[in-house]
């Protein structure tokens, strides 16, 4: 039985419904944020579940102005056509071409741009490019507050899986970088709750991934030409083996970000399925 919607207040400006979607890759649910209170600006409305868009309508009423979207993966925005059908609130988010894991019924009505706002007279959403988790993938970031809406770019509590090609293990290191160039006094999570100290977050998450991309290097000094699932035991064995099979995408992401740089190739076979391919260092990076 699905547990019953409640809303919990963050701050004087903003409140979080959180989706009855819990899973392993979503925690608790998805959490949708409502910013202001004279025009309601709407961040992830989360999947198509009739109870979750209830809530979401019954704490707006007809004050909901905007729809916005971190990205078009399909626990945050299918929920955001329905609320738009029925209030006619301004869509805003950037979508992809279908890779098997995007929202399709998504079609934004402001597509969205790093550097964008959102302006009322209560609150300025600034929108943040950061790829890495999926190339379309946006953070806002309410300034009067210093609380930064990461969407899955940032999730409490676990680590970011990364799904080549549309994810990429550069960008996500790059922009997670550059968040420390903003004024941000916490983190608000697609997932999870809210994070305090966002330095000391952003810099763990860079730490942790560099961490895992030395132990493949690691490896792969040490075992020579290996596939994924060689690779996997060596530079994961600090996981649950039962979450190998999400690991392997951000191992893949991570050996790609290698290739990028020069410092591994991959040989591959017509026939090879995902995982099969070999991959080696390259002398210089030896």
């Amino acid at each position: 039985m699905l547990k019953p919607v409640t809303i919990r207040t963050i701050s004087p400006l903003v409140s979080r419904i959180t989706a009855p979607n819990p899973g392993r890759m979503t925690a608790n649910g998805t959490n949708t944020y409502l910013v202001g209170s004279n025009k309601v600006a709407v961040i992830d409305p989360g999947p198509a579940i009739d109870s979750h868009v209830d809530a979401i309508l019954a704490a707006c009423g007809d004050r909901l102005c905007s729809v916005l979207v971190t990205h078009t993966h399909p626990d945050h925005s299918p929920a955001a056509k329905i609320l738009a059908d029925r209030t006619g609130a301004e869509l805003v988010g950037c979508v992809l071409p279908d890779d098997g894991h995007q929202d399709l019924s998504f079609q934004p009505d402001n597509t969205v741009r790093h550097g964008d706002l959102v302006q009322t007279s209560e609150y300025t959403l600034e929108a943040i490019h950061t790829p890495g988790h999926v190339a379309n993938h946006y953070c806002y970031l309410l300034r009067e507050e210093g609380l930064l809406f990461s969407g899955d770019h940032i999730m409490q509590g676990s680590s970011v899986v990364i799904i080549p090609p549309a994810g990429n293990m550069a960008h996500y290191i790059a922009s997670t970088e550059a968040l420390d160039s903003y004024q941000i006094e916490a983190i608000a999570p697609g997932h999870g709750e809210i994070m305090s100290e966002p330095k000391k977050v952003t810099r763990g998450i860079v730490h942790h991934r560099l961490m895992r991309e030395a132990r493949l290097v690691k490896a792969l000094q040490e075992k020579g030409e290996s596939s994924l699932e060689d690779l996997l035991p060596e530079v994961y064995s600090d996981v649950d083996p039962l979450l190998w099979k999400l690991a392997k995408y951000s191992l893949w992401a991570h050996l790609m970000k290698l290739e990028h740089e020069g410092r591994a190739e991959k040989r591959i076979a017509e026939h090879w399925a995902f995982g099969e391919e070999r991959w080696q260092l390259l002398a210089s990076a030896e």
